[in-house]
């Protein structure tokens, strides 16, 4: 009876071994045929596909498994099949950590972003006056700070809302950073723009309405300038990567990501800061990363342990809105800081010990 139960063993484990190699060949061929469907666009998932493999298999079946268990059986070998293609897709892309795991450090201006030390970027949420910008600019000059944000193009949700200065914004912006050594920050809306803004600002800025303007991210693709891509209102992780696939594979590695919060059911904030986002996106991209923690959270009361979190997180810079006198701005009034509580949330930030150099 031993010898018996022995022999089947063996056997047993001579077909485990079968079925091992070929499982094993037939991941290869699903690699093969994942290549293919990544040249020509095809989807991943077929479920008709899917279905006839399914029906045949069944239609084959002589026992003694019922076809509901070959089915599930063949799912999971088919779940897993998809996952390979996925995997393999993500170790393609270009922003993929896996692709290149070293971090990029994007520079501009004697600024560097994603490097040992974070970064903070602060200014008014639109360009309104030259007063307005010279006001903020000495703030954050004496501040130590030399990186300023300012948007001259808005898209707004209302098309009755203040649109910004266009053309004239960016001038100014230009004028006061040059008077104060500052580097910029500006939102660009439109293709057509990009060589313009390139004379007039360091790094433009790809909002979060426009992650999936695809024929605006090629452009910037193709431009010369550092960008700072937002993630979308409600773009998940996947698309704000390959959104961000869409300017490198079109020839600009000066990339930098952005969490600005995105919209759940949640009221209690602006949007919702997703935090996770910070390190998976470190872990999955060798791209900078960083949080606004303003339009993630639209409360001024919130945003000093927001940006304490984000950096704990990971994070490679804090963007934050700051206006000479909130009340009276043209967009974004609640939610922007006047120049003591910004100067309270940098202090804040500068004594968590969280922004100095990191090891």
């Amino acid at each position: 009876m031993n010898e018996t139960l022995e022999q089947l063993r063996a056997s047993v484990d001579g077909i485990d071994s079968q079925l091992l190699e070929l499982l094993s060949k037939r991941a290869e061929l699903v690699h093969q045929i994942g290549q293919v469907k990544e040249s020509q666009g095809v989807p991943k998932f077929e479920p008709e596909r899917e279905k006839e493999i399914l029906d045949r298999i069944t239609g084959l079946n002589k026992g003694p498994f019922p076809d509901s268990t070959l089915k599930h059986l063949f799912k999971e070998i088919f779940k897993a099949s998809l996952n390979i293609q996925q995997e393999d897709h993500k170790r393609q892309l270009l922003v993929s950590r896996k692709k290149r795991p070293e971090d990029t450090i994007v520079q501009f201006k004697g600024v560097q972003v994603g490097g040992p030390s974070p970064v903070l970027v602060a200014g008014p949420c639109s360009i309104e006056s030259r007063e307005q910008l010279r006001t903020v600019a000495k703030a954050l000059k004496d501040s130590g700070i030399t990186i300023m944000r300012g948007g001259a193009f808005k898209p707004r949700t209302s098309p009755y809302d203040f649109q910004g200065l266009g053309l004239d914004g960016l001038k100014l912006l230009k004028e006061v950073a040059d008077e104060f050594g500052l580097a910029t920050i500006s939102e660009i809306v439109h293709p057509s723009h990009i060589e313009l803004a390139a004379d007039y600002i360091d790094v433009i800025q790809i909002g979060a309405r426009n992650m999936h303007n695809f024929e605006l991210l090629k452009e910037v693709g193709g431009a010369k300038i550092p960008v700072l891509l937002k993630r979308g209102l409600s773009a998940t992780l996947d698309e704000f990567v390959h959104a961000a696939e869409y300017i490198m594979v079109s020839g600009n590695e000066q990339i930098m990501l952005i969490e600005r919060g995105i919209r759940t059911y949640e009221k209690a904030t602006r949007n919702t800061l997703d935090i996770s986002a910070v390190p998976l996106l470190k872990q999955e991209t060798h791209l900078p990363v960083m949080v606004d923690v303003t339009h993630s959270t639209g409360r001024k009361d919130i945003m000093l342990p927001c940006a304490k979190a984000a950096l704990a997180a990971g994070a490679d810079g804090i963007m934050v809105e700051v206006h000479p006198d909130p009340q009276t701005a043209l967009s974004d009034a609640a939610q922007q800081f006047d120049i003591p509580q910004f100067g309270e949330f940098w202090e804040g930030l500068k004594k968590s010990g969280l922004f100095g150099p990191r090891s």
